[in-house]
């Protein structure tokens, strides 16, 4: 998941605008001096909440201590995260789902997900592998409503490890039809008609039994 951020705290001084253009501008190396901490208080910046702590570790990561910001790029950010300092994202609104230089090797493991989410993503992809005839069709599959479906049955700090899960259920997914196609008809390949009932006695067992043979518990 990608996140979006407001850069203008950034590009502002980056793009060469004058101090004086600035709306209530902020150099970042005194964001903790008290003239501005009074300034952001009387903003109403509760500049003791996690959501405040969060933008401002995220505004020295991506700037430095010459950069410049203002009280409303502040307000702006705070709105992404939520009362915990956790990042919300904004098509599914869950936090959980940030992906990071220190998560993003971790995040690669297979722990156990709900059986009803196997089952919704066994049955869209096999209902679309038949309607695109093995084709990838980004404008008509409903993937990422399986995956939204998943993490809202996830606790926050699995999200990521099950999104990951999910991906190579949904991988062997595919392989499994694939072979059942080509068992089918040898000369098959992605985009020409499927003989019909070729899939008919695939189940999503088969799939789960496929991942156990190459040492992947689901």
């Amino acid at each position: 998941m990608q996140r979006t951020i407001d850069y203008t705290y950034l590009l502002q001084n980056m793009l060469g605008t004058p101090k004086t253009n600035l709306v209530n501008n902020i150099q970042l190396s005194q964001i903790n001096s008290k003239p501005v901490q009074a300034q952001l208080k009387a903003a109403g910046i509760d500049t003791n909440s996690k959501q405040y702590k969060a933008v401002m570790s995220q505004m020295m990561k991506d700037g430095n201590g010459a950069m410049f910001t203002n009280v409303h790029a502040i307000k702006n950010l705070m709105r992404q995260y939520d009362k915990n300092g956790d990042w919300i994202d904004p098509t599914t609104g869950l936090t959980g789902l940030l992906l990071t230089d220190e998560n993003i090797n971790s995040r690669k493991r297979v722990i156990p997900i709900p059986e009803s989410s196997r089952e919704e993503m066994f049955e869209s992809t096999k209902r679309e592998f038949l309607q695109e005839n093995g084709v990838h069709n980004g404008d008509t599959t409903r993937r990422s409503e399986v995956y939204t479906n998943l993490y809202r049955k996830m606790k926050k700090d699995d999200r990521l490890a099950a999104g990951w899960t999910m991906q190579q259920f949904e991988r062997q997914c595919s392989r499994v039809f694939v072979a059942a196609v080509k068992a089918a008809d040898p000369t098959w390949t992605a985009g020409k008609q499927i003989p019909a009932g070729a899939l008919d006695g695939i189940t999503r067992q088969d799939v789960e039994n496929a991942l156990r043979s190459v040492d992947t518990k689901v």
